[in-house]
């Protein structure tokens, strides 16, 4: 029995052992695996769990830096950012609603309220409020002040729903360009991140763009802000500013001058024009039309969205990326053409600086010139005859610049195409500026180089051929054209100035300075007279470079280029001014006769703000429009004297003694001898039909308004001689006016051909 007892308590103990071991191997699994769990967990797993807390527990947002200020040469705000707010949901919040009638509810006033107040579809704000997966759903973005207050007032209105859990405004900045088009060309415009696309936004894109900032605040478990807890803010450095070389009037001119030549010439394929100073490089004006608004950057223009009409789905979607990108292109940079006989300033700078011909050289025309049996006609086609250089250069005759470049050779004439800088890339500060294509001296034959003579064969752009004609007039100094002249910290501070970078020397001073003196015969009588301004002294050179285009499968037909680049004041360079038509479709498409006018009106009116003081000839005077002066309140007797005095004379209507209005009013500019209209009490003032000037002499035109009973101020060349006749005026033949009313009469030298056939 006692046996029995100790074989049992034996047995006990060895169960007990057993449980406990498979106890404590229990234990130490159990141990082992949340070990092991807690390990994956904290370290496998730790940051990872930790970033989803915290996006749980943290409202992490950034700030946007505000991006830098562009302005003009005179620190006007050329573009500028402005605070503006991104109106964004909380989808993911709305879990934490139990009731499905009041989840319906909430998400329905939400599309119904933010479609209203952000003009956007209802169906498309309720689709956000689907997207429950997502803490940050943007509604929309660049909301501007009072879209904002409304959606607060929203908020607020609207309490018992607790919208600010899932309605939420983050503060963003918005680009404005307060001169919509003006320069747009150069400014370009930035994307909805506020990052540049074109442009100086784009090329100087990491100067513009500031530090963003960041606020981390705590959430509540409805994902609301809590107040009075955690909260941090780093707030975002503003991007540094630019100072362009632009000067915003002298801008305003040439836009306004190429605008109205684009239309008048109905040119199909966009038009260019450039102000440079020849000395510093610096782009004073930049301007290609049809442009675009940097404000709606992807607006088309009427007359390119009425070429989307009957497209649709792919077809349309390409032809839309076409346009938007053809409107964002800077034709000045970014476009080769064959500049034709502009170039022919670079040919005599050659020929003069290797002394193969002199200004006196003399050259025979009878009309063409054969090179290698092919034959190359003048575009007098019976010939200038005996001729000199510098009678060459003013007549823009091919044969003698062949003569030329036959002198030259393909060696020499490589060697000067590139010393001037038209076998690179100029350097300016803008994006997308191409290269040129051109025959290198090895594949250069005697036609080719006959055709390079006079500016055909090769492909260049506006900005390298002002570039070159600027190193050929400044002394021969071959000097990079840029745009941006400082960089300014956010404080306002000057972080880097832009200095003038001289490349090379590329011709003497002697030749610059001769060629400057041929250069003035162009457009004193001859083949840029319509660029003529009287009291100054200008130089320049015209071009009309065919191109040719197939228009169907079996043919082509001609289209050409027609442009002018001015130089002045032509005894000590300043400025040079380019103006390039591309395919003119109106009545003309010479460059002496479409694009001359152009360089000529730009020079007219930025000389004089340049502080360039006129110095009139006898005959300039006697031509010279006159300021009407002011004679309301005035004694009949007092007006006529002040009248007469400046060699105008009058007509009264009405009884009275003093005058109480006047027409023209004082400072208005007319021709000599305009008739002024005064009245001395409140008659009705006399209307008169306006007839049509164009296609006359400045004496014919003066008569013919002096009979209409209205007055003319003359616009461009009236003395060059008999073959100057009117093409345009400001008001359109058979407006009624008031008798008296100033038209402005446009004249110009249809003789002022200029043609470079393509051989």
């Amino acid at each position: 029995m006692a046996k029995a007892k100790r074989e049992s308590g034996k047995l006990n103990k060895a169960m007990l052992r057993r449980s406990m071991c498979v106890l404590l191997v229990l234990i130490f699994l159990t141990a082992g695996v949340t070990g092991g769990r807690l390990f994956y967990l904290m370290v496998v797993k730790g940051d990872e769990l930790q970033a989803e807390a915290s996006d749980q527990l943290l409202y992490d947002t950034t700030l946007a830096a505000p991006r830098g200020n562009i302005y003009d040469s005179n620190m006007k705000v050329l573009a500028t950012s402005a605070t503006c707010w991104t109106v964004y949901i909380s989808p993911n919040n709305f879990k934490n609603i139990k009731d499905s009638s009041k989840l319906e509810a909430v998400k329905a006033i939400i599309a119904e309220k933010l479609s209203e107040i952000l003009d956007l579809e209802y169906d498309d704000v309720y689709a956000m409020t689907e997207k429950t997966d997502s803490y940050y759903v943007t509604v929309k973005r660049k909301v501007e002040k009072p879209e904002a207050d409304a959606v607060r007032e929203f908020i607020a209105n609207f309490s018992e729903y607790e919208l600010s859990t899932y309605i939420g405004l983050d503060e963003s900045t918005k680009r404005y360009y307060p001169n919509d088009n003006l320069a747009s060309a150069v400014l370009g415009f930035v994307g909805d991140d506020n990052q540049g696309l074109a442009g100086i936004e784009s090329f100087y894109d990491s100067e513009l763009t500031g530090v963003p900032g960041r606020v981390v605040a705590a959430k509540n478990a409805q994902g609301a802000d809590m107040p009075f807890s955690y909260e941090k803010v780093i707030s975002a450095q503003a991007g540094s500013s630019l100072v362009l070389t632009v000067d915003s009037y002298i801008q305003h001119v040439t836009e306004k001058y190429l605008e109205a030549a684009v239309i008048e010439n109905k040119v199909a394929n966009r038009g260019v024009a450039i102000v440079m100073n020849v000395n510093t490089g610096a782009i004073l004006s930049m301007a290609v039309l049809g442009d675009f608004d940097p404000n709606e950057p992807f607006t088309l223009s009427e007359s390119d969205n009425a070429l989307l009409e009957g497209l649709e789905g792919d077809e349309r979607s390409k032809k839309l990326a076409e346009l938007r990108n053809k409107q964002w292109r800077n034709k000045a940079v970014s476009d080769s053409y064959e500049p034709g006989s502009v170039f022919k300033i670079i040919t005599a700078a050659a020929a003069l600086e290797e002394n193969l011909t002199s200004r006196h050289s003399s050259y025979n025309c009878p009309g063409y010139i054969v090179i290698a049996g092919h034959r190359y006609d003048c575009h007098k086609k019976i010939g200038h005859g005996t001729q000199t250089l510098e009678q060459a250069i003013s007549n823009s005759c091919n044969p003698a610049f062949i003569t030329l470049g036959t002198r030259l050779g393909a060696d020499l004439f490589s060697k000067y195409f590139e010393a001037f800088g038209l076998t690179e890339k100029t350097g300016i500060d803008l994006p997308g500026e191409v290269s040129s294509l051109y025959y290198t001296a090895d594949k250069m034959g005697p036609v080719e180089l006959s055709s390079a003579s006079f500016g055909q064969t090769f492909t260049i752009t506006p900005i390298q051929l002002i570039t070159a004609i600027s190193a050929a007039v400044n002394g021969g100094y071959l000097v990079e054209p840029y745009v941006v002249s400082q960089i300014l910290d956010a404080d306002g501070n000057i972080k880097k100035t832009t200095s003038t970078t001289v490349k090379r020397q590329v011709i003497s001073a002697e030749t610059s300075k001769l060629l400057c003196e041929m250069l003035e015969t162009v457009v004193d009588g001859g083949g840029g007279k319509n660029a003529y301004v009287p009291g100054y002294r200008i130089g320049g050179k015209t071009g009309t470079s065919q191109k040719m285009v197939e228009i169907n499968m079996t043919g082509k037909d001609n289209l050409y280029v027609a442009s002018f680049c001015g130089i002045a004041p032509i005894n000590d360079p300043e400025v040079a001014v380019l103006v390039l038509l591309d395919e003119p479709m109106g009545s003309s498409y010479y460059g002496g006769t479409v694009s001359a006018p152009v360089g000529g009106q730009i020079l007219a009116d930025i000389l004089p703000y340049l502080g360039y003081e006129p110095q009139y000839s006898e005959e300039e005077l006697a031509n010279l429009s006159v300021s009407v002066p002011s004679v309301i309140d005035s004694t009949i007797a007092s007006a006529k004297q002040k009248l007469t005095t400046v060699g105008m004379s009058y007509k009264i209507i009405g009884n009275g003694d003093t005058v109480i209005k006047q027409v023209p009013a004082a400072g208005q500019s007319v021709s000599a001898g305009s008739k002024i209209v005064l009245y001395t009490d409140n008659t009705e003032p006399a209307k008169v039909e306006v007839p049509d000037l164009s296609g006359m002499t400045p004496s014919v035109v003066n008569s013919s308004a002096a009979s209409a009973g209205i007055n003319v101020e003359f616009s461009g060349n009236t003395i060059a001689g008999s073959s100057v006749i009117s093409y345009k005026q400001s008001v359109a033949p058979g407006t009624k006016v008031d008798a008296g009313t100033v038209i402005t009469v446009y004249f110009r030298d249809n003789t002022a051909v200029d043609f470079a056939a393509a051989g």
